[in-house]
């Protein structure tokens, strides 16, 4: 597959995740395709050598596992990345009426660039709670209204002169979409009625959702020479895709895992997230449906790697100051390895090396990135899965512009490279 070839898939593949719910939902049917099978957390797992499984926390995170040849010789390999973006989540109760039109309430999600979400097409998704039999376990649904129903607009600048001054949102009253034009004979709740009719259940049966906004419109292949890809939610599905394609198509010993959690954005405390033992629990009971104990596993991760997956920072051709003086990623240049000495990556020389070595066997380009020591940079899965996962663990992710932008800017060959050091990776 070409450069591409690949960048298109991934495309696609970002234009079908609306959520982090839609994002497992391909994940799922993509790794069944593949031979993959699902194990449900209330039932004992059996397994050999050989199989290929995963696993879905909370319908947004989703663990795939491929059981190699000499299962406990080489420990785990790990690839991790996050499912959600930046958004806006849809409040209870969210129509809101003002000036003849009909807005939803929302509340925001993560750290998006807000400006960036005004005057585009925007629909929702993501899963809904429906009344049942059982008191405990409500129906849950998967929902995407796909057509393009909402829309931040603007103020004209001739209403608001200093806008390109910089204008702080008040992310209350400024940045709620529209839905509608009031009428008078519009039905109370029409969108709770929209998401039933989409379902086609009955309004009164939701009980609840967790829906979010997302850009309608598909991404696309950008520049002279289509040398870039510009996409919604890219941070930081495309190493989902990346390091889930590698897991498909590699053959390689020990136990191979990519690791895809939720909530990232929103500091990865959650049942789904990174701070959580859900992974070391997927993990351990690997080990034990394979006939191994609890020594054995212990061993494994004496023996087992991590690779923490998300997006980097190009130099900005606008912006150059903003980079560090002397580690200036560029886009197209190769996956970029970030480094902290908070530790706010978990990248260390140990690591770092491994790394490397990788990208040198895999014959890919590598560069390295730091904060500017005046600028307080990010974190990632990396640390927070280290409290769980005492593992060697790097950092890394290739290097974009736009960042938590609506859409977001990346290099055509930067997912081809990564993509076959992941494939190095998971061949080991």
């Amino acid at each position: 597959m070409t450069s591409k070839e690949l960048a298109q898939d991934l495309i696609e593949f970002l234009h079908q995740s609306s959520t982090a719910y839609q994002a497992v939902e391909i994940i799922k049917e993509q790794l069944k395709e593949a031979g993959y099978r699902e194990l449900k957390g209330s039932e004992q797992w059996s397994l050999k050598e050989g199989d290929k499984v995963y696993y879905i926390k909370n319908d947004s995170s989703i663990f795939a596992a491929d059981l190699g040849k000499e299962t406990f010789k080489n420990g785990f390999r790990l690839i991790g990345s996050h499912s959600d973006s930046p958004s806006f989540r849809i409040k209870p109760n969210s129509e809101m009426r003002s000036e003849g039109f009909v807005k939803l309430n929302t509340e925001v999600y993560g750290g998006p660039i807000l400006n960036t979400w005004f005057d585009r097409p925007l629909s929702v998704a993501g899963r809904v709670a429906l009344k049942s039999d059982h008191v405990m376990e409500p129906i849950i649904k998967m929902v995407d209204l796909e057509k393009p129903i909402l829309y931040i607009p603007n103020p004209a600048i001739h209403m608001n002169r200093e806008v390109n001054k910089g204008i702080e949102l008040n992310r209350q009253t400024q940045v709620l979409p529209v839905i509608a034009l009031e009428e008078t004979e519009s039905k109370e709740r029409i969108f709770h009625q929209l998401v039933a009719q989409k379902l086609g259940v009955d309004a009164a049966d939701i009980l609840d959702y967790e829906l979010y906004l997302y850009e309608t419109a598909k991404g696309e292949l950008v520049g002279l020479n289509e040398e870039f890809i510009s996409s919604k939610r890219m941070d930081n599905l495309s190493m989902a895709h990346a390091s889930l394609k590698a897991l498909i198509e590699t053959e390689g010993s020990g136990i191979r895992v990519a690791a895809v959690y939720d909530n990232e954005e929103v500091g990865s405390k959650t049942k789904q997230g990174a701070g959580s033992p859900t992974l070391a629990n997927f993990m351990e009971r690997l080990v034990y449906a394979l006939g191994g104990n609890r020594d054995q596993y212990l061993e494994s991760l004496e023996k087992s790697f991590m690779i923490s997956a998300d997006l980097a920072h190009a130099v900005h051709p606008n912006f150059p100051e903003f980079a560090d003086p002397t580690n200036r990623p560029r886009m197209n240049g190769g996956p970029v390895i970030k480094v902290a000495a908070n530790q706010s990556y978990t990248s260390d020389a140990h690591s770092t090396a491994v790394f490397i070595n990788l990208c040198e066997k895999a014959k890919v380009p590598y560069q390295i990135f730091v904060n500017r020591s005046d600028k307080s940079g990010g974190s990632t899965i990396g640390p927070i899965s280290s409290t769980m996962l005492p593992i060697p663990s790097v950092d890394i992710g290739n290097a974009v512009l736009g960042m938590h932008s609506i859409r977001e800017m990346g290099g055509v060959d930067d997912h081809k490279f990564v993509y076959e050091v992941f494939k190095v990776f998971y061949g080991i």
